[in-house]
């Protein structure tokens, strides 16, 4: 019941809804006490208005900007609060005096200087956006002031509006006690705070304290391209939600040769990008990139079909390539988009074919096989489960796509169905869940199948951390996962103050200033991160059923920690194929194993479930006894097949793939030169023959 409370006021928390609820019923006891009137319910329902709408705005909760949309935002409620003082003071015998029209006086004072507070926020904001954010790009010389103090800007409005709570003070005191002083008093440090408020803000409008302008800024960086003479572009496009898709590629790029750069056409990319010490260049404006300087660029790399890399496509110097975001048997990876290319690369000759088959205008001779070199990172399975641990079963769904398809998500329909199984399953498993991180976004459905998933995980944990057949090992192993949970901690630390030693800026432009290259402490993180790793898999037993979630462990991690996975048609199965461990597919469609397996390729070597999850046993038999794993053999032939040779390594092969084109392009370049010079020479040779035919009297006549 509270758990549906919670999703229905689209809060977080029991506590959050515990606020909003406060939020929504102080309001009628605020308009109750100035009708009595009564001082105390007025003051204890105010405070607790303001205590619970300062709580959820502190939370960042959904429900307040819902609350903005529906003409309750936070301007709003609190015009409303002081009008209700207003009545309140009408109520009672100040009504007459001085004091309840200096009440007025001062709110509408307060109010009119919402506008130029409002309006220098906006201003600063906007003349000091670049027209580009940046990383790893030494800003040097051009123009960058310091931004205005995180505290005049964060929250600015909120701030800016409880600043009433001077005055509001005041007058309770001046209502309980008669006395007009304090009211009197209270209002004038309202006005004081809010006045000096925006007078704080204004030296920020002045020429030395904005950036350089666009002009400036624009050729600032032509500069900066003309010096660095980029090879190589990672070219990226997408949604808040899709910042997964270049973050995939960044090790790839710091590895190439040449000078890589990373271009990014949305600035709300930026803050989710991976640590990196590749340049990172990111440009709203199309006609701002297709103005810049790109032609020392050889060849463009796209992880997305989108829109926007038409800016980038229009290059003809360039040669384009889809790289894509990931290699499965989804539509998505055979889009007719991908004939704009030049060339297509995909892992293994499985990508070749499903091209061939999907006949969609991208040539055979434009495919080139690279193998994935984000795998590198996985480890191949043993097929042997150790004898002091129970095997462990990762169930990985994919998420339910932008169509309503049935075969997109497993979650759905057979979700819950897979878990319990596994759950229940003798002997037994541990079960990790790690669910696609756009799962619900777009179905309701699949946001209450994840939600019961999430309860039955939960459920499943409990019964089985009582289960006394693991009680001696839960005894023997809580010291160690009790040091690991503090390394955790330790690490935890560690990780946030690199990061914020890497971003003290207040705004993107000192942001982008600020945001030199480190190696050092990229290395660093990176070194953290696999201390992290490897205490969060000690943090707990092998026996412990665990929901994962978040960046972090990322999903290779629990791969290489898992026995078995559970997944549906989209690349975590192409990529799990290197593990070479038995894994289980749901045919959420129900077109049979037959078809399923005509229609997927990553099919071929899995065992095939129906919504019913029916043959979940058959996996785990597979993992538990080697001699009934049927599909091992398949599994290895598979794997070469979708992903390619094991020699020499996919990162050899994508580096030299890169510099073949590069090579493409640089004679294609030549030739066009060459053919231009002769054209050139052909015309001059042309000219001159008419002028001598001129001169010997062999011209055209006059009439």
């Amino acid at each position: 019941m509270i758990s549906k409370a919670v999703r229905l006021a689209r809060v977080d928390t029991g506590a959050e809804l515990a606020a909003a609820l406060l939020l929504m019923v102080s309001y009628p006891l605020i308009v109750a006490a100035a009708l009595l009137p009564s001082l105390w319910l007025f003051v204890t329902a105010g405070a607790v208005s303001y205590i619970s709408d300062w709580y959820l705005h502190q939370r960042g909760t959904y429900l307040i900007n819902r609350l903005s949309k529906a003409r309750a935002g936070l301007s709003i409620r609190v015009l409303t609060r002081e009008l209700i003082v207003i009545l309140f003071l009408a109520r009672t015998d100040m009504g007459d005096k001085s004091l309840y029209f200096a009440a007025i006086v001062c709110f509408l004072c307060f109010y009119a200087l919402q506008a130029p507070h409002s309006a220098l926020l906006t201003l600063i904001r906007n003349r000091r956006k670049l027209p580009f954010s940046t990383r790893n790009i030494d800003l040097n010389g051009l123009w960058i002031p310091n931004a205005p103090s995180y505290r005049l800007t964060n929250r600015a409005a909120e701030k800016m509006l409880h600043l009433d709570l001077a005055a509001m003070v005041g007058l309770m005191i001046s209502a309980g006690t008669d006395n007009s002083v304090y009211g009197f008093v209270g209002g004038a440090i309202t006005l004081l705070l809010a006045t000096l408020y925006v007078l704080a803000l204004l030296p920020y409008l002045g020429a030395k304290r904005l950036p350089a302008n666009t002009d400036k800024a624009l050729a600032f960086m032509d500069g900066w391209l003309r010096d660095y003479r980029p090879t190589t572009v990672l070219f990226f496009s997408g949604s808040p939600d899709s910042a997964y898709q270049v973050n995939m590629w960044l090790d790839t790029m710091a590895e190439l040769d040449g000078r890589p750069l990373v271009i990014l056409r949305e600035r709300f990319i930026l803050p989710q990008l991976a640590d990196t010490a590749v340049p990172v260049l990111c440009v709203p404006g199309a006609v701002h990139l297709m103005n810049m300087d790109l032609s020392s660029v050889r060849v463009a790399l796209y992880p997305a079909n989108v829109g926007k890399n038409i800016h980038m496509l229009r290059e003809p110097d360039v040669k384009h390539v889809f790289i894509g975001h990931g290699d499965s048997d989804k539509l998505a990876s055979v889009n007719p988009f991908s004939k704009a290319y030049d060339e297509v690369w995909t892992a293994g000759k499985a990508g070749r074919d499903r091209y061939a088959l999907a006949d969609v205008g991208v040539r055979d001779e434009d495919i080139v096989e690279v193998g994935r070199p984000q795998l590198a990172r996985i480890e191949a399975g043993s097929g042997e489960v150790p004898a002091d641990r129970i095997p462990t079963v990762l169930y990985a769904p994919t998420w339910e796509g932008w169509t309503d398809e049935p075969g997109n998500t497993s979650v759905i329909l057979a979700g819950e169905k897979i878990v319990r199984r596994l759950v229940e399953t003798e002997p037994p498993v541990r079960v990790l869940y790690k669910p696609h991180p756009f799962t619900g976004t777009v179905n309701p459905k699949a946001k209450r199948a994840h939600e019961r998933i999430l309860a039955l995980m939960t459920k499943a944990a409990a019964e089985r951390a009582a289960d006394p057949r693991f009680a001696e090992q839960t005894a023997a192993g809580a010291a160690d996962q009790s040091a690991a949970r503090a390394e955790l901690a330790r690490i935890d630390a560690a990780l946030a103050a690199l990061a914020a030693s890497g971003s003290q800026a207040t705004d993107d432009a000192e942001a982008s200033r600020d945001a030199a290259a480190d190696q050092e402490r990229v290395t660093k993180a990176a070194l953290l991160r696999e201390e992290w790793n490897a205490a969060y898999w000690r943090s707990f037993g092998t026996w412990e059923h665990r929901t994962v979630s978040g960046p972090m462990p990322h999903l290779y991690d629990c791969f290489n920690v898992a026995d078995a996975m559970v997944s549906d048609i989209s690349s975590v199965v192409s990529d799990f194929i290197a593990t070479g461990k038995p894994y289980a597919i749901t045919d959420s469609a129900q077109l049979g194993e037959t078809e399923f397996k005509r229609q997927n390729t990553a099919a071929r070597a899995a065992l095939i479930l129906d919504n019913k999850a029916s043959r979940i046993a058959e996996l785990v038999t597979a993992v538990t006894d080697v001699a009934h794993d049927p599909l091992r053999a398949a599994r290895g032939d598979l794997k070469d097949y979708l992903l390619g040779p094991d020699e020499p390594s996919s990162l050899v092969r994508f580096n030299t793939a890169v510099k073949d084109l590069a090579a493409k392009a640089d004679a294609r370049l030549a030739g066009q030169r060459l053919l231009g010079e002769q054209i050139s020479e052909a015309g001059e040779d042309a000219v001159a023959s008419e002028g001598l035919a001129v001169e010997g009297g062999l011209g055209p006549v006059a009439g």
